[in-house]
């Protein structure tokens, strides 16, 4: 499907088999919308980023769908639209076809860390990494940052995990943790801050533990996908991000 049949869709019909998730909406005749394609640990900051960027720039809309890295790879492969994308780390811009990658310049703007999860109260008695040997254990999928950053966590603590599913993105394996269908994943730490009433968290130690680069792009050439950008990466994108236990690169 070609770039200008997936605009032609209804935003909610694009969206529904575009992302197969979505943040924000826009109403039927905006004709200013900046479509930002996110990876979904980014889901609580850029929701709010999103409208404080409206709010900054009235008759201007963000719509934003959050996925796996991987699968935002996949739909601009397949023409998908976008303005702005954002992954979840710096490995995901590697995996996109050269024609569609050229000429894309990837800042980073973000960074983030890997926390053990379990249901509250911890009932597994998890104390580190060693323990996901031992309980019954969710991580995200390999091909996907948040899988990436738990396999290189557990082979740095050499580690052999008791997997029991490994699922799409860090939300759906938080999910797991949270439905008692787990004892125990490894996500990234900004979910865990985002679930806490829900969920117990282990801390990782440092010499174990792995931290992503988050880049961005303007994925068009308009000026609202480069203002996105740039606002995301200024003063109140930051607020927002370390808000919500994202760090900062150097």
């Amino acid at each position: 499907m070609t770039a200008r049949a997936w605009r032609l869709m209804s935003v909610p019909v694009a969206a529904a088999l575009a992302m197969g998730a979505g943040g924000c909406r826009a109403s039927e005749g905006d004709d200013k919308t900046v479509t930002v394609l996110a990876a979904a640990s980014l889901t609580e900051s850029f929701t709010t980023l999103a409208r404080a960027y409206e709010k900054a720039h009235p008759g201007t809309h963000v719509e934003v769908s959050f996925a796996a890295s991987s699968t935002i790879v996949t739909q601009l492969s397949h023409d998908a639209p976008a303005d702005v994308v954002a992954l979840a780390d710096t490995e995901a811009p590697k995996k996109l076809p050269k024609d569609l990658a050229e000429g894309k310049a990837w800042t980073p703007f973000a960074t983030n860390r890997l926390e053990i999860v379990t249901p509250r109260g911890n009932p597994a008695h998890v104390t580190g990494l060693a323990d996901l040997a031992k309980v019954d254990t969710v991580l995200c999928a390999k091909e996907v940052p948040c899988g990436r950053a738990a396999h290189k966590a557990l082979t740095k603590a050499k580690v052999a995990p008791h997997i029991v599913s490994y699922e799409k993105d860090v939300k759906a394996t938080l999910a797991k943790v949270v439905a008692g269908d787990a004892e125990a994943a490894l996500v990234y730490a900004t979910d865990a801050s985002s679930s806490r009433s829900k969920v117990s968290g282990v801390e990782v130690p440092a010499a174990s533990n792995v931290t992503t680069t988050l880049p961005i792009t303007a994925w068009s050439d308009t000026a609202d996908a480069k203002g996105f950008a740039q606002f995301v990466r200024g003063d109140e994108g930051r607020r927002v991000l370390q808000g919500n236990g994202f760090g900062l690169p150097g």
